[in-house]
């Protein structure tokens, strides 16, 4: 069969204010008109569909993020030299130096730890009964991701307003990515501080990487890209998750019945909260040569958006997608992404948001919605800014 050569062409703004706000509209205008869609305003090629999404992420030889996974060349300059921008040997050397902090050994010890600040963070949301979900989701991410990585106690009021910033630059060069630019550069120079006078805490992922600085495994200058590398992604993308979870279990409180019911089913939960609301909408991938997909030739140097939120969605591999059902077996989502490039903290991602579902379903009756939830205005994560929520107690 001969390869098109006639891609569908769709020429709403994916980041738009609206669109972020209603990104499941776009993501099924995108799975209709085909598995591959060029984008008019980013002269990209999306995939809106799982099939091609997983391809894509499977192939790392044929698509690479060395040429960086942003839709703007100064975000994929500044990445130059990270975890998240790097193939091949060069990828799993870097990967390999976090590899021992986030082993599930690791973080098997970190269990009762992790499971006593989500039960303190839940009672003392429950106490208050009206409460930001957001701000339950942000409690625990930011009170054990920071220690994990090493990150001094002062500079730690700025990370969420920095991670945003980080995750606004990889999105197209619009005008909210020009604005938190100077608070993406801003974590850099605060991260290179905290390299340059060891201030990393005793024992944690920074630690090691000062250590593998002195040891001629890394270069110095790496230490601080990869503590930014981990520490961004581990916040944000659980906040969301969690916060998510807090929203689809107050819209769907038969679901919330069924966790009640049987707390074992808190991991299967995991899963499907990240199929129906994945964390990040794209990340882009480039064609290292001539090839095809789906039917479509991309000639060598095209620029692929993965779709993940749209593929999570799509109904040519999910039964009812648009339904939330935590009995699903969701455990292919892409959210997490897959292969070499898949997320490298998903299991602390995991542990968290089923312990904080773990502590609500022994202590809240009812999730309830009690004001309109806002969505937090960036490029590449999807969250809430704001959840008023209010917490009925066991």
């Amino acid at each position: 069969m001969p390869a098109r050569t006639k891609v569908p062409v769709y020429r709403p703004y994916l980041y738009s204010a609206s669109a972020i706000r209603d990104t499941y509209t776009h993501y099924a205008a995108l799975r209709e008109l085909g598995p591959v869609v060029r984008l008019h305003k980013h002269k990209v090629y999306a995939l809106p569909r799982y099939a091609e999404c997983k391809q894509v992420l499977l192939d790392e030889a044929t698509f690479v993020s060395s040429d960086g996974v942003a839709l703007n060349p100064v975000a994929n300059r500044a990445g130059q030299g990270t975890t998240l921008f790097s193939d091949g040997e060069d990828h799993t050397r870097r990967r390999s130096l976090l590899a021992r902090r986030l082993a599930p050994r690791a973080l098997r010890a970190l269990q009762d730890m992790v499971d006593l600040r989500a039960a303190a963070t839940v009672e003392a949301a429950v106490a208050r009964r009206r409460v930001d979900g957001v701000e339950i989701a942000a409690a625990l991410p930011m009170s054990v991701v920071p220690d994990l990585v090493g990150w001094p106690p002062e500079g730690r009021e700025h990370l969420l307003r920095w991670a945003g910033a980080a995750f606004n630059a990889l999105g197209p060069l619009n005008r909210r990515a020009m604005c938190t630019l100077p608070a993406s550069l801003g974590m850099l120079r605060y991260a290179r501080g905290v390299v340059r006078t060891g201030s990393v805490l005793d024992g944690s992922l920074g630690h090691d990487l000062l250590a593998a600085s002195e040891g001629g495994r890394i270069m110095p200058a790496e230490c601080a890209t990869m503590m930014i590398d981990y520490l961004a992604p581990s916040l944000d993308t659980t906040i969301s998750a969690i916060s998510s979870a807090l929203h689809l279990f107050a819209t769907h409180p038969e679901q919330w019945r069924l966790l009640r019911e049987n707390p074992d089913l808190a991991r299967k939960a995991v899963n499907e909260v990240v199929r129906h609301a994945s964390p990040i909408r794209a990340f882009s991938r480039v064609a290292a040569r001539d090839t095809v997909i789906a039917g479509t030739a991309l000639p060598k140097g095209s620029r692929v958006l993965v779709l993940y939120g749209s593929a999570n969605r799509d109904p040519l591999e999910w039964e009812n997608p648009d339904t939330f059902d935590i009995r699903r077996d969701a455990a292919r989502q892409l959210g997490f992404g897959r292969g070499t490039h898949g997320c490298v903290g998903q299991g602390l991602a995991r542990l968290e948001t089923t312990a904080v579902l773990r502590a609500l379903a022994a202590r809240v009756d009812r999730i309830e919605v009690a004001g309109p939830p806002e969505w937090a205005l960036n490029n590449v994560i999807h969250r809430f800014e704001r959840l008023p929520l209010e917490l009925v107690p066991a």
